[in-house]
């Protein structure tokens, strides 16, 4: 199979989850072309980031103007289409002139990755994100383009799905990917019934250097704890400070690496001067893979108290090397990370995140040594990247499938056109219900005169 990969930014340090199912989906045979709408972030230093971003294309990195000549070549070969697309595009923008000015430039975007898909011959494109991922592959579709389907993460899909208008981005994708079973409830919530069927589980994955490798011990003397995450309101970490500033006025012995970077950094650094903790807390920035696993190597326990989650992938690499883990009860968190592999807590509680990392620091070698094992066991089980790719191209191989059957009915509609019209009634969501009427006309037009 030709398919499409589309994000909003891509690639980032944030996202090589999606990066590992590309992988995994190109290990098993199939081409996979790159679509990002905005240029790669700035700052990559992983490789294999860096090889992504000269494979990936950025749509809004060619410019208004060429989107626009390639909207006006689109509509004046297609006409009914265009109509459709900007139907489609103002539909899902909902009330507000902000909101349909930027789903107007949505709509050039679809028309121009349109016609770079048609040009590549992809058949199908799958976007990361509910968010305009979703929006722009919808109103390509609508466009004439290939069939749909996009991966929802969380949290902030379900922080404002009527905003995002999901329900229609359900009804119109050929299948939606959640990241967990807490992901599949709340598609399922804010879509109809009648869609819930489409909504697949396919779980993000680590790669072969986590699953694959020896994870070294902890060390005996270690009282470092690691933190990886982007600086964002969502990731509690002005509470994990200070629940720092506690541990150290209970006299522990401890020290903290923060790795990442975002909105927060300066209001963090402001926060750890206030209290008073630049001996013991390191903002270290972003950082390669490898760098991430040298910090993971180096720590007794990693430390996440989000407020808001899908399900972070950090937690999935911490696991996978074997180190105990320290976080909240959201979302799709509790799936994977139990009191058999870690600590879980309630979020937003400062006193439940001391007393879990005191227990972390007081921990014998034997029961951290026990918690990740059964951590890296449980990632290995459920989050291998390249098996889990394989829920993707199976849940698009029996689209194509389906749009085969349709192609052999309407062969068999021109040898017998009698039986055609009451044969002919599949269905891949609403704007696909746009081809149904002329399969129907084609068909009637073959039937003999009374």
């Amino acid at each position: 199979m030709r398919l499409a990969y589309l994000c909003n930014v891509y690639p980032a340090v944030s996202h090589s989850f999606v990066r590992r199912e590309i992988e995994g989906v190109e290990a098993a045979g199939h081409e996979v072309h790159r679509f990002s709408i905005r240029p790669p972030q700035q700052g990559l230093k992983d490789e294999a980031d860096l090889r992504e971003a000269s494979a990936t294309e950025a749509i809004l990195g060619h410019g208004m103007a060429r989107l626009c000549v390639a909207a006006l070549s689109l509509s004046l070969s297609r006409p009914g289409k265009a109509l459709g697309a900007l139907a489609t595009a103002l539909r899902l923008s909902g009330p507000g002139l902000g909101r349909r000015a930027r789903h107007l430039v949505y709509w050039l975007e679809a028309g121009w990755l349109v016609r770079r898909m048609e040009q590549l011959g992809v058949s199908h494109v799958h976007a990361h994100f509910g968010t305009n991922p979703a929006a722009v592959a919808a109103i390509a579709r609508a466009w004439g383009g290939p069939t749909f389907s996009f991966t929802a993460h969380g949290p902030d899909e379900f922080d404002a799905p009527v905003t995002l208008s999901l329900a229609s981005k359900i009804k119109a994708a050929s299948f939606v990917a959640a990241i967990s079973s807490y992901g599949k409830s709340q598609l399922m919530r804010w879509s109809d019934p009648a869609e819930w069927d489409k909504i697949k589980i396919v779980r993000c994955g680590v790669d072969a250097e986590y699953l694959n490798s020896k994870p070294r011990p902890i060390p005996a003397n270690s009282t470092e704890f690691v933190c990886i995450a982007r600086l964002s309101a969502h990731k509690g970490l002005p509470l994990l400070l200070d629940a720092c500033a506690q541990l150290r006025a209970n006299g522990e012995r401890f020290s903290l690496m923060i790795i990442g970077d975002g909105e927060l950094r300066e209001t963090l650094r402001a926060q750890i001067d206030r209290q008073k903790l630049n001996e013991c807390v390191a903002l270290a920035g972003a950082a390669s893979s490898a760098e991430i696993r040298n910090a993971l190597a180096r720590a007794r326990a990693f430390v996440l108290p989000s407020f808001a989650e899908g399900l972070p992938v950090v937690l999935m690499e911490a696991l996978a090397m074997a180190r105990p883990v320290i976080t909240t009860a959201i979302a799709g968190i509790p799936e994977l990370v139990d009191g058999e592999c870690g600590w879980l807590i309630p979020a937003g509680s400062t006193d439940s995140l001391v007393a879990a990392m005191m227990e972390a620091l007081r921990a014998t070698p034997q029961d951290l040594k026990g918690k990740g094992a059964v951590g890296r066991e449980r990632v290995r089980a459920m989050h291998d990247a390249r098996r889990n790719a394989g829920g993707i191209i199976e849940a698009i191989a029996e689209l194509h499938a389906a749009k085969d059957s349709l192609v052999l009915d309407d062969v068999k509609a021109a040898a017998n056109p009698v039986d055609a019209v009451a044969h002919d009634s599949d269905d891949f969501g609403e704007l696909a219900q746009e081809d149904k009427p002329r399969r129907k006309r084609r068909v009637a037009r073959r039937q003999p005169a009374a």
